[in-house]
């Protein structure tokens, strides 16, 4: 059997893979340009998680090559090194140090001595989590409740906004995790975020999402009144169903004001099985908090006008093929696949397990919301109509 030569890249390489691999390319594109498969690209990735390390850089207050070939001239010719040091404009000592730590005088090497110099600067800048103890059980705790690290980093940021020691950024917690020489926070909380990769995938990396049904008898979402637009009032609601495997689904509806979230137990995807499933959780709420309805064009909503008729909420549905016009949605359906992953069964779930899941999600610190939970937005606007 014939192998394949194994294949080291340059620095120039690397960058490029970086380059590359930030820009959303996947491995196999990238592969494909160094005449590679992926499985040579991985390695080189996930080395550090998938995450970029940072360029190397020396101080320039640093000796260079050029300083220690200088130096090693010196010694050859018998030089004190004071006087190595007066030509260099250095301190006595900076040469001193320099000399004793790389043999002597009598085995200084200019080329071997910047050789370990760099391979000494590798020495990683201590982590900050390291030693923290409140921060490493802060964030593991609320990983295992599913919080993404961006909630935890404003959720600290909210809570000690005078304490320096008790914050932290949400990409530092993505390192810690992904680069599992840092030793701080447990490979296993890997599984408690949102997308269970082995490396950090760029952020510039697309998720397309095909289109469903459609249907012409619909009020078009370019009908819906500016008040629905700005998100300035809340009662204004987004939905759509979210498919498991066996032909079960759940459907998901947030509120564009406080980002509140509801689920409801769906039987199946007809369109009479989905109005009376979203009939019966419009009664849950008082009508002041539930006056529209924006879904997508798929059949499931062919009946929307018995929705209206029978709960006296407006339906507006948006273009084909364009999932971004319910935004609010399409990122709580993206966080919902946390709790229930593609494939699975969707139907062994009670709407008391439904409800539990929805309560945890809007008891999150959301961003967009100044680190508030939904929640607490929602309550306060129940209570503002009581």
């Amino acid at each position: 059997m014939k192998y394949r030569r194994r294949v080291f890249f340059t620095d120039k390489q690397k960058s490029e893979i970086w380059d590359r691999w930030q820009r959303g390319e996947s491995m196999n594109s990238i592969g494909r340009g160094f005449d590679r498969s992926s499985s040579s690209i991985y390695p080189l990735l996930a080395r550090t998680g998938g995450i970029r390390p940072p360029d190397r850089v020396r101080s320039r207050l640093a000796l260079t090559l050029i300083d220690r070939e200088e130096i090693s001239r010196g010694l050859r010719a018998k030089m004190s090194l004071r006087s190595i040091a007066r030509s260099l404009k250095r301190s006595a000592s900076t040469i001193s140090r320099e000399v004793r730590r790389n043999g002597g005088s009598a085995q200084y090497r200019a080329t071997q001595s910047e050789a370990a110099a760099w391979e000494r600067t590798q020495r990683p800048k201590r982590c900050k989590l390291a030693g923290n103890t409140y921060l490493c059980g802060a964030i593991s705790a609320k990983l295992i409740r599913k919080w993404s690290p961006q909630q935890i980093a404003g959720w600290l940021m909210r809570e000690h906004p005078d304490d320096e020691d008790k914050r932290i950024s949400h990409e530092t917690i993505y390192r810690s995790l992904f680069i599992q020489t840092r030793g701080v926070l447990k490979k296993e909380l890997l599984a408690h975020l949102r997308a269970t990769r082995a490396i950090r995938r760029s952020r510039h990396a697309t998720m397309k999402r095909s289109g469903v049904g459609r249907f012409n008898d619909a009020v078009s979402i370019r009908d819906r009144p500016a008040e629905v637009e700005d998100r300035a009032v809340p009662g204004h609601w987004e939905g759509d169903l979210i498919a498991g495997s066996g032909n079960s689904f759940i459907a998901t509806l947030v509120e564009r004001n406080t980002r509140y979230v509801m689920l409801a137990k769906v039987g199946n995807k007809d369109s009479h099985s989905v109005i009376q499933a979203l009939i019966k959780q419009s009664r849950k709420l008082p009508k002041e908090l539930y006056k529209s309805l924006t879904w997508d064009r798929g059949t499931e909503m062919a009946g929307h006008k018995k929705f209206t008729l029978a709960t006296k909420i407006d339906v507006y549905l948006c273009e084909p093929h364009s999932p971004w016009q319910r935004g609010s949605n399409e990122n709580t359906n993206r966080l919902l696949r946390q709790y229930f992953p593609k494939g699975t069964d969707l139907s062994i779930h009670s709407q008391a397990k439904l409800s539990a899941i929805a309560r945890q999600l809007n008891e999150r610190p959301r961003m967009t919301l100044g680190y508030e939970t939904p929640a607490e937005r929602f309550n306060a606007c129940v209570a503002s109509i009581s």
